[in-house]
């Protein structure tokens, strides 16, 4: 498999492999894997998420309603710290 990179990216890649003693080829392994596993993470919450609105386990609150709640905690928590 062939990669293109950036040449600013490919400078930093080539960089960090100079100051780490590592290949870029490890490194670039590494980055990829731990991305991968991250997204595969992610993904998995989101239908976890969506499986309980699903469900009804959880229910959807208004935007609106979001942002006031928020809202109050942030006001609520700088009083806290007077």
């Amino acid at each position: 498999m062939e990669v293109q990179l950036e040449p600013d990216i490919e400078k930093k890649l080539n960089d960090l492999a100079a100051q780490s003693g590592r290949g870029v080829t490890q490194l670039l392994q590494d980055a990829l894997a731990g991305y991968l596993d991250e997204q595969a993470q992610t993904q998995d919450m989101l239908d976890s998420r969506y499986d309980d609105l699903k469900s009804g386990r959880v229910k959807p609150i208004d935007g609106e309603e979001a942002f006031s709640r928020l809202k109050a905690k942030t006001e609520a928590q700088r009083h806290r710290a007077d």
